[in-house]
Formats: C-alpha cells, structure tokens, sequence
C-alpha cells in the first residue's frame, strides 16, 4: 500500500516486471477487440477515461486482461469482463457520481465492485491516482524536500511560481481528505546496519590533520552503491567496474570494494617506504581490484575501482573502456554480465564537458557498455564556488537529459528513500541498459579538505551544517523510536565496527613498506612472473615468413565477399596493392595491413578506433568496403585472413579526442593481449586529448604500478597545410620521457632493458617495414609500454617510400636508427657532415644532396626511435665518420620538433667532443606557416643550411 501523501521519490515507477505488454504473438482468442470494447461501451461523452492518453492507458490494461485476467486490479477484470459478456452499451461503465464523494472507499474496493458491475467510480479513481503519481513524476520534483539543509536554489521561493507546481499536482479533482487514503503499491524500505558504520570517523580520531577527502555529509553513499551491487549481482551482474573522484574514495574502497583496512591505514603512516618503483600516488587517488562473495545473493562479484588522478571526471570514458573490454572478452555482448557505475561531485559533473563527451559515446555501436548508473554527490559547492555561479541549469544533473537518462533527485538524509531509488536505478539499467543517474542531495560537513575553512566564502551555509544532526544519528533516532532497533543494540554495533578499525589500525603498524601494487586496478595473471616482473628480458625477431605476408597482401588487395560492388577508385587501389605484392614490395597501408593480420593469426585482438579511421584521413586504408548498391551492406576483408583468427575491430568514433582516447586507454587496460591503436585524424589535434596523455598514458605506470600497450597514431609533417594540420608536436612528448640526458645507459641487454625502464616509446618510421616491425614489437615484447608513433601523409603515397619483403622476414627487427648504406659509408674517412634527423624529412634531404652531387661528402643517419633513445647506435656512427661534424637537421621550429631532447642526448654520446649544430626552421610560435610561398621558402633556407659546409666555420 502506499500513502497518496507520500513524497515523488518514494512513488515506484512502473517496473519491467509491471509494464503491460503488447501482445503479438501467442494472444488468447478473445471475443471483442479493444476497439469493439471502446465504441461498444458508451458515448466518448459519457466516458471521459477512454478518450486521449487515458485511452492508451486501458488499451494496455486490456490486453494485459486478455492475457491474464489476475494482472490487473479486480475492478478492471470485472469491467472487461461484462463489457465481453455483451453488456448493453453503457453498462459496463456509466458517467461518475460527483467528485465529492470521499476517496476512501477505495480501502473496500473488492466487495465494491464484486457487489455492484459499475465499476465507473473505482475506474476514475484509479485513474486520478495513476495521474496523481505522473504529476509527481513529472512536477513532484519543484516542491520535493531535497536538500538536507533546506537552503537549495533549486526549490522555489516564490509563492505564486510554487503554487503553480502545486495546483498541477492536483489532477482530475482528488480531494485533500483522498490524500489521506491509500491503494496497493510496493514500498521498499531498508535498515541495512551499513549505513551504521562510522568509518570516517575513525579517520578522523587517528589522522585529525591528514587530507582524506571524507564522506561527512553523504555517508548514504555507501549504502547507495552496496544497494546497487546488490540488485545488479540478483540480476545476473557478476562484474562491477567503477570511477570516482577524490571524496569518499577511501570508505568506498574499505565498506564497498572491501579493501583490507590495514592497507589504507598504511597509507596515512608517513614513514613507510615504497617499495615499488616510481613516483605512486595520493592514497586517495589509487584503485583497487577485488573479487568475493556477495552476501546478499552468494554469488561471486568481481569489483574494480580505476585509479583516477585529480583531474575531475577524466576517468569516465577509462571506465567505460575498460567495461566495454570485459564485456567484449567474456561475450557479454547485452551488457548482462558486466557494468559499470560512475561517481561525480556536482560541480564537476556540471562543469567538465568531458562528461558530455562520456554520455555520447553511451549507445554507439563500438562504444555502448549497454548502460551505466551515475551516482552524483551533490554537495551543492564546488570547492568554494556556488552552484549560482557553477552552472546554468538547475540540477548539475541536467548534461544527462542530452540522452534521455531518467534522473532520481533524493535527498541524502533519508537512507530509505536513497535504498529505494538506486534499487529502481539498478532495474532501469538491468531492463533497459540504457544509462540512469541518481542525484543524491547532501552537504560537505568539511571544507575541501580536512585542512580548508569554508566560513570563509558560504558562511551562512556552514552555520547550518554546524547544526546539522549527521544522518547516522538522525537515522538511528528514526529506527529506536520505531523499535527497530534499540539503544544498546545501537551502541553495540557501533562498537563492534569501532573494534574493527582499531585491529586494523593495530596490524597496519606492523607493516614495514608500502606495495602501490596492492592497488592495482586492472591486474593481468599470468602474464608476469608472481613478483610482477617479465618473465623474460629478450625480444624475439618481429618478421614474418613470405608466405604469410603474401596472404595477407592478396586478401588486402581483394574483395572476400561475393556480389559485392566496390567503387571503381577503389577497385584501381586494390590493383596497385596487388601488383605491389607481386613484385614483393609494400606501402605504408600495407605494412600496416600485414602487421595486424599477422597479430590476428597469433590470436591477438585488435581494436583501431579515431575519427574516419575505417577508411582513413588521407583515403589510404580502406579497411572497410561499402557496397555501392547495397546500403548499410559492408566487408572488412581483415576478419576474412585466418580460420581460427582472433577478431579485428576497426570503428571510426565520434568527433571527439579527449573521451575516445580515455575510453580505448581503458580498453587497453583490461589484457595485455590485445593491440588498442587511437589515430587522430590530424596528429595536431590530440592536444584536445592532452589530459589523457599527461595524466594517465605518460605517467601511470609511475603514479599507479600499470602497464598499458596502447598505441597513438598521430598524422605529422610540414606539407604547407598551415598552422593546425602539420604538427603532432612531438616536443611534448619527448619532454615528458623520463630518461636521463646526461646520463650514458649501461650497455648489458641495452635495447629491451631500455624499453622497460622507459615510460613509453617514441618513434618516427620513415619506412614501411620499420613501421611493420615497431606495430609488431609492441605485442612481441615481455611486457607493455604506450607507444607514440608520429605517422607521414605524403609518405603514404610516396614511391620512394616503399619496403621490400626482404625487410620484413624472418630474423629481422625494428631498427632503431638506420645508418647510411650509400657511398658515404663506403668512404668515411671522406664525410665532411652527418646530418641527423627522423621522418619525412629524410627524402628532403637525399633529394637535395643528390641535386648537389654530395653523395660521398655527406652521410645522412635516420633516429628512427626517438625515446628510449639509441645512444648506443649513435656512438658507432660518430666513430664511424672521425672527420665530419654533426648536425641535427629538422623541418620542425627550432623550439619544437625534436632538437631540444636530441642535442643533450647527442652531446652526451660524444661525450661532448664536439658540437651539435642546427639546421632548421627558426623558432616561432605557430607550429606551420599557412603561406605556399613562405612554407617552400623555409624549407629551402633549411636545405642550404644542411649541405652549406661552411654553414658553422667560425662559430663556436
């Protein structure tokens, strides 16, 4: 039974299990249509409920009747019942009696309507009452007591914008006497003692001066989300992968993941020593992997809590990714095994477009984990900012209308109402997976952190607080006086978790170092030895035998598929791939194509996603083909390679850098079995992304001990496509490498040992099958480092740019600088200069020195890899030419490009023997002109530079 006074928030909506279904198969004969039993009945005059969207509302309440009568209330049964008996017209329902008639004669609704066949009073009622409960659905919300304190901008002051809102929550005449009735309905209620544990407080007493980010204020929140774990796991749920911000991470990871208490309070111990290498990471910010017993359905649950840094909301699309990965491993693909929930602070969820970019990716076909349920912290303050000031909505929750998610506004302060509603979100997603937030409405007892004094800026909002009873006390004041539990019981259990925090506490203090380890969030078994390192530190060779290289070439080059029109340009591509292969050569396409399907034959999932990779940027890739005549009607000819070959994915995204690159990130994550490869579509362009690079692709393995293999493929050089279409900046990221320029690397085992001691790879192929080899290597290693690969657009088409077989067979490997191999090399005793540089630039350079005739004075020396870089094949180069000087050659600004990493690290190899020169553009702020003429001009001001000889005389 429910109350009609009861609050919107405590109103079920009709569930799956409720929802009447339109019967299309199977259907009972019945002996009148609802049709017949509409124009049958009455008038429309005589019988208001069966016009407009009431008439809808019976049509399913006949059919639900027709396919069985008990699902629907008695009075219906006994309506459809005479009306099907061929009851004259209008006796099966007759005009209402007037509405003054109390409605509390629906307590004996049964006899009523067993006694008398007009039933017309009984209907209208339970109509009014089903309107009653749309109203609040729809306006309950403007006069809902949300906030705990009772000082919210959302509830409306004004007396006559309030009575309006009330005067709609007064449909069809209900009487205020009605409202003191009630009628059947499901109510949930919880008095589940875990919203009893006082673990902040704890906290509190034992580090009264550390940052913890604590709960005070919305310690619903963990009985919320055990609430939705545990609908979630009776539902099928066996996986639960999660995000959060900063606050009430640590009682999270302690009363919902069941993260061993004695590992947090290590966290706070100042003395403790790490024993992992790296920088770690705040304690609230690290995650957690967890698997265990259910206790309320005794099924297992796997629970993992992703590591976050302090940027807000930079870990939803990671979270997604990584749902989306476990789904996709296990064949999950309804999304009934594996879920995700999602935590924001309020501000941040209003604030961080990243949010809106996570929503949009929600029911994109490569994309979709098939629902989330968002839990929003509501503190209404951002830090010291007003939500005035914060945003132009009236709830942060508002982004999520962007796709249709229902919204549950509930006020933190009643544990029961928050139980209720994250029981009917956990069925929203499990029915629909289609994502549902629920916004819970609370208050931060602190200021930011333990240590920030809020008076300073809501000071009348902190007198409130101030006086503010915690909801623990409040809640258990509610059930002494209901008798639910009594004082002793109260105290007893708020002993009982009192011992167990100081046990804890007690065993924490005998631990000695500190294992970020411990928190690993995505651990992979079986791939390191049990202390976590490779188990081998050798590489084998990355080629490939011809015969594999000659399959994958014709099936690149070919249309697996029968009746299928492709258009005639790429019937002309397909053409040159295949002659390409006949005469055992490769361009960059195919070199990738080759890469890939040769992973695929070891079983190793890839995914490529970005913006238009499917057929790529530059109209190079083409791996997926679209019939011409068919719509909709595609082939990609990669899954069509080997019999037992693991699956490809190629998937172009939506027009987003920052979301897609944390949600494939977060794919990687989940095996290192797998190759997760994000291509801008202008390597300009992954700036917009930069959050994701810094925080977790550079620096994670460091902060949080996890690996990642992913892979960025960023589009790069200076082609005259002005200032956003020809840098990938690869200053950047060579700043952000981690290896030491002064120092020499020790030279034992030096290629893989440098690969692992690095944070990740940097290169700039200039030949297809060096790009072949890097692509392969990435998975042929022990272990997994992103790897960042400055990718050509005219070199895709470039005929000098090309491979032959013989580069990519068996016993060969990526090299990492490729010496001169022309006439310098076989006089170099005789080179006046080595020019050094990477990429593109390289057929500059031998164009022009061969339009000079410098062939035997200059040898030119290609950094294929950048970072780590290859001091060691350097040092034979330089000793290799005793008489030439050096010169880094770059088609770059001097204050971009690679010249600033390169020239300490070059120094450091000739032990400063000699000077580095430049030859190059001058330093500027744009990274491209947008002038032809200025661009052309540039780029022979640099030539001349490099091939002048008496370019440095006199220069020191």
């Amino acid at each position: 039974m429910f109350h009609l006074r009861t609050c919107v928030i405590k109103l079920r909506p009709l569930t799956a299990s409720q929802t009447v279904k339109t019967i299309s198969q199977n259907k009972p004969a019945a002996p009148r249509t609802f049709q017949e039993i509409r124009c049958y009945s009455a008038p429309v005059a005589a019988e208001p409920f069966l016009s407009g969207t009431s008439s809808n509302y019976v049509e399913e309440m006949y059919y639900a009747w027709l396919e069985n009568p008990k699902s629907v209330h008695k009075s219906w049964d006994i309506f459809f019942r005479n009306a099907n008996a061929g009851a004259a017209p209008g006796t099966a329902y007759q005009s209402p009696p007037p509405l003054s008639t109390s409605l509390s004669a629906l307590t004996h609704a049964q006899s009523l309507v067993q006694a008398q066949p007009n039933v017309d009073k009984l209907v209208e009622d339970h109509l009014a009452v089903q309107s009653l409960i749309r109203a609040y659905q729809v306006r309950g919300h403007h006069i809902a007591k949300l906030d705990p304190l009772g000082i919210s901008c959302v509830n409306f002051d004004d007396s006559a914008i309030r009575g309006h809102h009330v005067a709609q929550l007064d449909p069809l005449g209900i009487l205020d006497a009605d409202l003191d009735s009630s009628v059947p309905a499901d109510i949930i209620t919880s008095t589940d003692k875990l919203v009893l544990k006082k673990f902040e407080e704890f906290l509190h007493r034992k580090w009264s001066s550390e940052k913890r980010f604590g709960l005070e204020g919305c310690e619903v929140l963990i009985p919320a989300l055990k609430t939705i774990i545990d609908k979630s796991s009776e539902k099928g749920v066996d996986y639960v992968i999660m995000g959060m911000p900063h606050r009430g991470r640590l009682n999270v990871l302690a009363n919902v993941i069941r993260k061993e208490l004695e590992q947090i309070f290590c966290q706070f111990d100042s003395k403790l020593e790490a024993a992992d290498e790296g920088s770690g990471d705040v304690k609230y910010h690290l995650g957690m992997y967890h698997r265990r017993i259910n206790r309320v359905t005794d099924r297992t649950i796997t629970l993992s809590l992703v590591a976050n840094p302090s940027h807000l909301e930079a870990a939803d699309p990671v979270v997604q990714g990584k749902t989306k990965a476990e789904q996709f491993y296990c064949g999950d693909t309804e999304g009934k095994k594996v879920m995700s929930i999602l935590l924001h602070g309020d501000a941040a969820f209003a604030g961080q477009g990243i949010v809106y970019e996570t929503f949009h990716l929600s029911d994109l076909p490569s994309y979709t984990t098939h629902g989330t349920v968002h839990v929003v912290v509501n503190n209404q303050i951002g830090f010291t900012t007003d939500p005035r000031m914060a945003r132009s909505s009236p709830y942060p929750t508002d982004v999520a209308r962007v796709v249709n998610a229902p919204i549950f506004h509930v006020n933190a302060d009643d544990p029961e109402a928050v139980v209720y509603v994250c029981n009917v979100a956990a069925e929203w997603r499990s029915t629909f997976h289609k994502d549902v937030v629920v916004d819970l409405v609370c208050y931060r007892r602190n200021g930011h952190n333990e240590m920030d004094e809020p008076m300073f800026t809501q000071p009348l909002m902190y007198k409130q607080i101030r006086k503010q009873k915690p909801v623990l006390q409040k809640y258990a004041e509610t059930l002494i006086s209901q008798g639910v539990v009594n004082q002793p019981e109260y105290e007893e259990e708020i002993a009982k978790y009192d011992k167990i925090c100081e046990e804890a506490h007690a065993r924490s203090k005998d631990e000695k170092i500190l294992h970020i380890k411990h928190w690993l969030d995505s651990p992979w078994p079986g791939f390191f030895t049990l202390d976590g390192q490779p188990r081998t530190m050798t590489c084998p060779s990355t080629g490939l035998n011809e015969e594999d290289l000659t399959h994958i070439g014709k099936v690149a080059s070919s249309v697996p598929v029968e009746n299928f029109t492709i258009h005639g340009g790429l019937s002309r591509i397909l053409k040159t791939r295949g002659e390409l292969v006949t005469n055992r050569t490769v361009d960059w396409a195919l070199a990738e194509y080759m890469a890939f399907g040769s992973l695929l034959k070891e079983g190793i999932h890839i995914r490529l996603s970005g913006q238009d990779v499917e057929r790529g940027t530059f109209s190079h890739r083409h791996h997926v083909l679209h019939d011409q005549n068919v719509d909709k009607r595609t082939c990609i000819p990669m899954n069509h390679l080997w019999p037992n070959q693991a699956p490809y994915t190629v998937c172009n995204s939506s027009l987003s850098e920052y979301g897609v690159l944390g949600f494939e990130l977060g794919f990687a994550m989940a095996s290192p079995n797998a190759l997760v490869l994000w291509e801008a579509q202008f390597g300009d362009f992954h700036n917009t992304a930069q959050c994701i690079i810094d925080q977790f692709i550079c620096s994670g393995q460091s902060k949080w001990v996890r690996q990642n293999g992913m892979v960025l493929l960023l589009p790069h050089g200076m082609e005259g496509m002005g200032p956003e279409h020809s840098s990938a900046r690869p200053e950047r990221f060579l700043q952000m490498c981690n290896d030491d320029p002064d120092v020499f690397p020790k030279l034992d085992d030096f290629d893989v040992r440098q690969l692992y001691d690095c944070n990740w790879i940097v290169v700039n192929c200039s030949t297809p099958a060096n790009f072949f080899h890097v692509v392969r290597r990435q998975i042929l290693l022990p272990f997994r480092k992103p790897l960042i690969v400055f990718t050509p657009k005219s070199l895709l088409r470039h005929p000098e740019a090309r491979s032959n077989f013989d580069d990519m067979l068996p016993g060969t490997h990526f090299q990492r600088v490729i010496p001169e191999n022309g006439i310098a090399a076989q006089n170099p005793d005789g080179v006046k200069r080595i020019l050094f540089c990477t990429g593109k630039v390289y057929y500059d350079l031998t164009r022009e020195r061969k339009a000079r005739e410098m062939e035997a004075d200059v040898a030119i020396t290609r950094v294929e890899q950048l970072s780590p870089f290859p001091f060691d094949l350097l040092l034979k180069e330089f000793h290799k030419y005793p008489n030439a000087d050096l010169v880094w050659c770059q088609e770059e600004h001097k204050n971009q490009g690679y010249y600033d990493y390169v020239k300490p690290r070059l120094r450091t190899t000739i032990d400063r023997a000699k000077p580095v020169w430049y030859a190059g553009r001058e330093p500027a702020a744009a990274p491209a002109t947008g002038n032809k003429k200025t661009h052309l001009t540039e780029l022979q001001r640099l030539l001349e530079t490099a091939f002048n000889l008496d370019s440095f005389k006199g220069l020191s």
